[in-house]
């Protein structure tokens, strides 16, 4: 049985990555780490085999947590764990450092220390900055590291120390970066689950600057099939861009829910700008189509259909996710309350 070390599972992300690996590896055991913040949700992990699947609260910068909850016989390390919004860290730098950089180095300790077979960091294509809106270049893995958002900048440093502990250590590390993940259980603060939840109570839907920010979307389950092909068959040390070739206009992906949803555009409403907003992020993922046998199942038209049919379907989850903090983070961001338009 293959035992893997999951921080970050509750999330997003991270936890369509668990659900992946207990249906794809019926010999694999997965211990799944998270802290629980606002966006890492005990919901996300319901149905989940409690034979294979084990929930343990804890922070991925306290070392003594780690080491209590990584069991002896770790095989591998994969860290979805962090704090993952722009907007948040403009506000306030503090946990992403202490999330995505002391937390990143405690569990490449930690994998030394149990002598872990593989390390693979998830990271983002935000690490290389903006490109030109000509359509002509692409982020490949060789690109400049080029963050503009304290995020971006917490998570290339994480990258930095993943190649340093690969380098100097020799430890078996891996690195993928992907663009914008969509899909089931996305916390509402995303551009996609945003423009769905209001969608459906018929509620303002906030869009930044002119709306014509391009984004490379992929649904959440490609990426973390590519992430998987990447721990099974990445070679030792390399980086992987994982993406869809699909780029979108915020304003064009707004459009497309509202239709399908059947709202009138005129809920659309344009917000003062993010401060140093990047224009335009596209990844050219040859390499990792090349050297992983990946490409992606979803289309645009398939994942975003699919999508939009599991938030209808899954008010109470919508609900209970638009309580709390998110409410707080709403309303200072966009100036209104949830509810209040």
């Amino acid at each position: 049985m293959r035992t893997l070390f999951v921080t970050g599972g509750a999330g997003f992300i991270g936890s369509a990555f668990v659900r992946l690996v207990l249906d794809e590896l019926p010999s694999c055991e997965v211990t799944n780490f998270d802290a629980l913040t606002y966006a890492g949700n005990p919901d996300n992990l319901t149905g989940l085999d409690a034979s294979r699947h084990h929930f343990v609260r804890g922070d991925i910068a306290d070392r003594e947590a780690v080491r209590a909850a990584m069991a002896e016989n770790t095989d591998a390390i994969i860290n979805f764990a962090a704090e993952s919004h722009v907007d948040r860290s403009i506000t306030s730098a503090d946990e992403f450092l202490r999330t995505n950089v002391v937390g990143t180095q405690v569990l490449l300790d930690a994998a030394r220390e149990r002598k872990v077979r593989r390390f693979v960091q998830v990271s983002t294509d935000e690490v290389m900055g903006s490109l030109p809106e000509d359509g002509n270049a692409y982020f490949t893995e060789n690109s400049p590291y080029e963050p503009n958002s304290p995020y971006a900048a917490s998570k290339a440093a994480a990258e930095h120390l993943v190649r340093a502990a690969h380098h100097t250590f020799s430890l078996d590390t891996v690195t993928t970066r992907c663009g914008n993940n969509y899909g089931p259980r996305q916390f509402p603060e995303k551009l996609i689950p945003l423009v769905i939840s209001n969608a459906l109570h018929d509620e303002t839907v906030p869009v930044y600057g002119d709306g014509r920010n391009v984004r490379d979307w992929i649904y959440v389950e490609d990426h973390c099939r590519a992430i998987l092909h990447a721990l099974e068959k990445g070679q030792s040390g390399a980086i992987y861009n994982i993406g869809a070739r699909n780029e979108c206009r915020n304003i064009e992906v707004v459009e497309a829910i509202l239709n399908k949803l059947g709202k009138p555009l005129s809920l659309i409403r344009y917000v003062k700008d993010r401060l140093g907003h990047d224009r335009r992020y596209a990844i050219d993922p040859a390499k990792t189509e090349a050297e992983l046998g990946w490409l992606p199942l979803e289309t645009w038209e398939s994942g975003l259909r699919k999508t939009i049919d599991w938030y209808k379907e899954n008010s109470e989850w919508i609900a209970r996710t638009r309580s709390g903090a998110y409410r707080e983070f709403y309303a200072r961001q966009y100036g209104t309350e949830v509810g209040a338009d």
